[in-house]
């Protein structure tokens, strides 16, 4: 990926004739560019490896294909995962939220899932929270949410 910073506001290029089923493109809520963000999941092991970017095109094309291809907000086009780098991600299930406006694509993730090598966009990145815990049935009465 570009280490270019991305631009949300650019749309994407019109959709290819194949489209997007209307029943799936009913479900979803997309952002002014007519994205939804695409949250992948490492489907045996629950591992979040990285967040990307669909229009209708770049969900038709993974649903498709049995590989995932995203939207580049920085390149202005599609990207198949693994096409340059080898690291694949290959399809296992896709999901939709409640709100219809993320993406849960749960894949076998070959090699690095992150353009800088590691194995999740994630890895290193820790910001330090203060890790809270629900109380035990010890400690009183449940907090009110």
């Amino acid at each position: 990926m570009s280490s270019q910073p991305d631009s949300p506001n650019t749309p994407p290029p019109a959709a290819s004739p194949a489209a997007l089923d209307p029943a799936v493109a009913q479900l979803l809520k997309r952002d002014s560019a007519g994205l939804v963000a695409a949250v992948v999941q490492q489907f045996d092991s629950g591992e979040v490896l990285m967040l990307g970017w669909m229009d209708d095109e770049a969900l038709h094309r993974t649903l498709t294909s049995g590989r995932v291809t995203f939207y580049s907000r920085s390149r202005q086009e599609y990207w198949r995962k693994g096409d340059t780098s080898g690291h694949v991600q290959f399809v296992k299930s896709v999901a939709v939220d409640c709100d219809g406006d993320a993406l849960l694509v749960r894949v076998d993730q070959v090699g690095a899932a992150c353009h800088t090598g590691t194995r999740t966009c994630f890895d290193g990145r820790d910001l330090g929270a203060v890790a809270g815990h629900r109380p035990s049935s010890d400690d009183g009465p449940a907090l009110a949410g």
